[in-house]
């Protein structure tokens, strides 16, 4: 299972690639951007992940699509023994890799250049797996998540921070309105990439969240599936086990 959605339309090439080369793009302002889109409440999303995965006092943890670092970052906050964060994109975790020396992590923190769909690890190697706002862009979803399910050890928790849609009114009205004009004229203004903030919205519009989501973890042989939606519905937080 794949999202049709690429962020250079004309171009013939493929999902993975484009991705890959959208990230390294607009690497050097993604942090920044982040924050302005979500007014900074990305930050308390991603604090509720992390409470979520010390409940289960992991040694090793392992945190797709890592981007720049945040989520591996704050993963360092609950003491575990190794933390990798993987990206596909070279000049995310460049941004990455400084932040976690600037914090004087790099004996905990390993940054990995990978691909979520063809893991470098051995089967049942991590206790917790996190996904920050990465798995809308796996260019086949099914593939990603079966191999997260590979080396994650039995028991193992997984959590996903990802978009979704607000479904009632007037918060659905508006998430429309701002994902589909405010998002794209912010990244006209800040990012030099403005392809990559109107693939964003597209690409979580479309992707599966909610109950749908639930149901494609599950066919991924994931157990316990629950989803915990945030701001009335603009994003969710979804948990599950090996």
């Amino acid at each position: 299972m794949g999202i049709d959605v690429k962020p250079y339309k004309n171009q013939d090439t493929s999902r993975k690639e484009q991705v890959t080369r959208m990230f390294d793009n607009i690497s050097g302002n993604y942090d920044f951007m982040n924050r302005l889109m979500t007014f900074g409440i990305d930050v308390k999303w991603r604090k509720k992940v992390v409470k979520m995965v010390a409940n289960t006092k992991p040694r090793k943890i392992l945190d797709i699509a890592t981007g720049t670092g945040d989520f591996a970052i704050m993963l360092a906050e609950i003491k575990p023994e190794k933390i990798v964060g993987l990206d596909i994109s070279q000049g995310m975790l460049e941004v990455g890799k400084k932040k976690v020396a600037e914090k004087g992590l790099n004996n905990l923190i390993e940054m990995v250049l990978g691909d979520s769909e063809n893991l470098p690890f051995e089967d049942n190697s991590f206790d917790a797996v996190t996904v920050g706002f990465g798995v809308r862009n796996f260019e086949n979803l099914d593939k990603g998540l079966s191999e997260i399910n590979r080396v994650l050890r039995p028991g193992g928790i997984f959590v996903v921070l990802e978009t979704s849609q607000p479904e009632n009114f007037p918060f659905k009205q508006g998430y429309k309105f701002y994902s589909k004009y405010i998002i794209p004229f912010l990244g006209r203004l800040f990012s030099k990439d403005k392809n990559a903030y109107e693939y964003l919205p597209e690409s979580a519009e479309a992707f599966p969240y909610g109950q749908a989501f639930n149901n494609i973890l599950k066919k991924n042989q994931f157990t316990s599936v629950q989803n915990y939606p945030l701001m009335f519905g603009a994003a969710s937080i979804y948990k599950a086990f090996k």
